[in-house]
This record gives structure tokens, C-alpha cells and sequence, in this order.
């Protein structure tokens, strides 16, 4: 913290906060690329294990609170007789195929699936529409959510430490990890296009 002046943290931490709620709510928002590059700031900050830390707990916060937010906007929709806006746009972005594998995996791992959801992309979706078209309550979703939320933070965080600490300069740490997020996201995606090639 600054003595005088402008803090650059007191804007830094509720933007991260909100943009991860929103990110988790409606998701377009680069999450992960968001929590790598206030990793990257954090390191460059006087004290810098203090800065991580609460990158980390913003970070999961956000997420857990986006994530029983649109559970509960689902689960209102699964419920009621017309659905509802927000359980059609979780509908959409699940392909049957992969809303299928999750519910095979839901029903063989339970709750313990959702960890494994949140570190893989555009695996939270269709394991959140399998838990809410399994009925499953918000209190079973939310013990296992804390815990992929926890983890996920964990992961994208040390991608930014990782990419921050290879350069002197904020900005090229900041770009090195995002590329790095960016990197790691498209893994998934890439290797199903192999895979699908070759059968």
C-alpha cells in the first residue's frame, strides 16, 4: 500500500472480484486469464505473499459466489413449468455430448466431478446442467463447489506466478501469462479435434 495517493489494489481487488462473479455468471469473461494477471501484479507488489494470498481469496470468493448464483438461477428454471432464461443459455453452451459424459460422471464420482469441472474449460457448464437436472440440492453443489473453486484459483494463480517471475517488467509478465492461460485452455479442445480425426 502507498502512503499517499492513489492505491492501485484499492481498485485492483473489488474489479477482480466483480469481473470473476461476472465471468462465473456469464461465461464469456476470461476467469482464468484475469486471476493469472493479478498473480503477475501481486508478485511485483512490496509485499508480495500477502498480495497472492488475497488475489487467492478474492479469487475463489468470486467464484464460488458466481457459481451458487447461477446454480440457484438454474435451479429456479428447472423448477418452474416454462424454465427460465438462464437454464436455456446453460442448455445451449452444453453440447449433448459432453452434458451426457458429465452425467455418467456425476452419477460414478458424485460431487467430487465438479473439482475436476472448474480446472478443465468449458467443463463447468455441462457438469453444473448435469447437477441441476439431477435435482441435486444446493447444499450437496455448494461443498463440492468450494472446493473446485479453491482449486481452480490455486491453478490459474500459479500460471501467473510461473509466467510473472520469468520477467522483470509487470506488463511482460501480465502477456506471458495469459498466453500461458490462453495455452492451457485450448489443450482440451485441440486434443478432442485429434482425437475425432482420427476415428
Amino acid at each position: 500500500m502507498s502512503g499517499a495517493g492513489w492505491d492501485p489494489q484499492a481498485l485492483g481487488y473489488p474489479s477482480l472480484f466483480l469481473l470473476v462473479v461476472l465471468g462465473s455468471l456469464v461465461p464469456v469473461v476470461p476467469t482464468g486469464a484475469l486471476v493469472s494477471s493479478a498473480a503477475v501484479v501481486a508478485l511485483h507488489q512490496s509485499l508480495p505473499v500477502f498480495a497472492l494470498l488475497t488475489v487467492f481469496g478474492v479469487a475463489s470468493l468470486a467464484a464460488f459466489l458466481g457459481d451458487i448464483g447461477l446454480y440457484w438461477l438454474g435451479n429456479r428454471g428447472v423448477g418452474s413449468k416454462n424454465g427460465s432464461r438462464w437454464l436455456s443459455a446453460l442448455r445451449e453452451r452444453a453440447a449433448p455430448e459432453r452434458l451426457a459424459q458429465a452425467d455418467a460422471r456425476l452419477r460414478e464420482h458424485g460431487v467430487a466431478v465438479l473439482v475436476v469441472s472448474r480446472l478443465i474449460p468449458a467443463g463447468r457448464i455441462p457438469v453444473m446442467l448435469a447437477c441441476l437436472l439431477a435435482r441435486m440440492r444446493m447444499r450437496e453443489f455448494a461443498r463440492g463447489d468450494v472446493l473446485a473453486c479453491l482449486a481452480w484459483a490455486a491453478v490459474y494463480q500459479l500460471l501467473g506466478v510461473a509466467g510473472g517471475s520469468l520477467f522483470p517488467r509487470p506488463w511482460e509478465g501480465i502477456a506471458a501469462a495469459v498466453a500461458l492461460t490462453l495455452l492451457v485452455s485450448a489443450v482440451p479442445s485441440l486434443w478432442r479435434r485429434v482425437r475425432g480425426s482420427r476415428t
